[in-house]
């Protein structure tokens, strides 16, 4: 059995916020926003200990929580919401509705038990928790480098989650401005070229953009942006199979954990309202082949597919 405390910060609720899990000093996880709450943080820790143990989903989980409002959520009240639309019983609509569903789509199928612990009482697991969690508000509140710790794998595994799992990769791709965007770098040797109609392409360069725009840990911390971005069908397949839905992924983003270079490989105009991108995601132990799908929706662009696969 799996057992690790899960527990969020708000230094002002709503305000610079964190969240975390702990197992031991090898295996835990932190992160945040600059804006959030308590309620948010706690379930988003939740939500990432069930997404970083789900290699192993015939492994009892025990998670250790000082939130009553999550464990009641999880354990009494999601059935009820979702039969009424999402709804309470007052008719209106249930707070952190992105991160509600993507927590019941991560609980299928896995044998998962929540415990509560009072909080500030000296529980050394919840304490541990409790010390990451409010390192991460603080560092989204001074402007400081958040430590995200180890996760529950080898650095390795981290990133290859990471890589397999989200369609944007990592902030250092994101240097120049979404206004401005860099034209794309050259590729391989060997691998295709863009033409010089798609080098000057508008459009192109607009999704370029926007696809750089997805790296930053600005936009990756602003779920509303994400929201502008994504496609309202937005989907990705995962190199584990697993498919991520628009939900998930609003529920799911944050700054990337892995730093990851970004090389564009081609991009193709497939008819004057779809753009297809192709490029790598290059990290220190893995190179993954990513694929994203753009469709000019009202007027504006939005990441309608993305696919990952990983070099051999």
């Amino acid at each position: 059995m799996i057992i690790a405390a899960a527990d969020g910060s708000s230094l002002s609720n709503p305000g610079p916020s964190g969240w975390a899990w702990y197992i031991d000093d090898d295996h835990w996880h932190a992160g945040g926003w600059p804006k959030g709450t308590n309620n948010k943080g706690e379930l988003y820790a939740v939500l990432d200990l069930l997404r970083s143990t789900a290699h192993l989903p015939d492994e009892p989980l025990k998670i250790l929580c000082d939130s009553q409002y999550v464990i009641n959520a999880v354990t009494k009240w999601m059935p009820g919401w979702k039969r009424k639309g999402w709804k309470k019983a007052d008719g209106q609509p249930v707070l952190n509705q992105d991160l509600l569903k993507a927590l019941d789509e991560a609980l299928v199928g896995r044998d998962v038990s929540f415990e509560w612990v009072k909080g500030h009482a000296g529980h050394a697991m919840n304490e541990a928790a409790d010390e990451r969690a409010r390192a991460a508000a603080t560092a989204y509140r001074d402007g400081t480098a958040v430590e995200h710790g180890p996760g529950f794998g080898s650095v390795e595994a981290a990133e290859a989650a990471v890589l397999e799992e989200i369609p944007v990769v990592s902030p250092a791709a994101a240097a120049q401005p979404a206004a401005r965007p860099a034209a794309p770098a050259l590729p391989a040797q060997g691998q295709p070229r863009p033409t010089s109609a798609t080098e000057f392409d508008p459009g192109i360069q607009t999704v370029i953009g926007y696809e750089k725009e997805l790296l930053s840990d600005k936009v990756r911390s602003d779920p509303m942006r994400v929201r502008e971005l994504l496609h309202p069908q937005f989907s990705e397949f995962g190199a584990s199979g697993r498919i991520w839905t628009r939900n998930r992924l609003l529920a799911d983003i944050a700054p990337m954990p892995v730093r990851v270079s970004y090389e564009p490989i081609a991009a193709d105009r497939l008819a004057d309202d779809v753009i297809l991108l192709r490029w790598r995601a290059v990290g220190a132990h893995s190179t993954w082949l990513r694929s994203s799908v753009w469709q000019l929706v009202d007027g504006s662009w939005r990441l309608l597919f993305s696919q990952g696969t990983q070099v051999p």
